[in-house]
């Protein structure tokens, strides 16, 4: 909930929000407050994860104007962020938060709920600063609550790909 009410607090009306699919999901559709129609665009139907990071292009190319940021959890994040490069290459600033909870945390949300138990949730990832780097793309990571709201700024004014890390339980 402190996530969203950061985010809220720097997005603009226009800015366009664009989720992948995870437990963020649920939260961003339950709390984020959208003051203009399109501005927060959540993939649902068969809701295929790994859409953030393609869709926060595609928003930023149909509205090269305005502010986007993708909302992914580590498990989406990792199923396109080679498209990180594809940002790049054509000059889209776009920034990616990340909500990491080491695995895939609404399957393992879920099997818990019905079986009582999980299964092949749980991995380890790459440090994803020094990813974003990789790429030549800027590399954040938050350590306390209080740091979102100033690297979310940051990230935006860095006026390139930012990739912002934010550890979630």
């Amino acid at each position: 909930q402190r996530i969203i009410n950061d985010v809220r607090a720097v997005m603009g009306d226009e800015d366009i929000l664009l989720s992948d699919v995870g437990a963020h999901k649920v939260w961003l559709a339950r709390l984020y407050a959208c003051e203009r129609p399109n501005t927060c665009l959540i993939s649902n139907g068969f809701a295929a994860m790994g859409i953030g990071v393609p869709g926060a292009i595609a928003a930023k190319l149909v509205h090269p104007h305005r502010r986007v940021l993708a909302i992914t959890g580590d498990g989406g994040f990792m199923m396109n962020s080679q498209e990180i490069e594809t940002a790049l290459r054509y000059s889209l600033p776009i920034v990616i938060m990340i909500w990491n909870d080491q695995g895939y945390g609404l399957i393992k949300w879920h099997q818990e709920r019905r079986f009582g138990r999980t299964g092949h949730v749980n991995f380890t990832n790459p440090d994803f600063v020094r990813y974003a780097e990789s790429f030549g793309a800027r590399g954040y990571r938050v350590e306390s609550a209080d740091e979102l709201r100033p690297v979310l700024r940051q990230a935006f004014q860095d006026n390139t790909v930012a990739v912002i890390d934010v550890p979630v339980d």
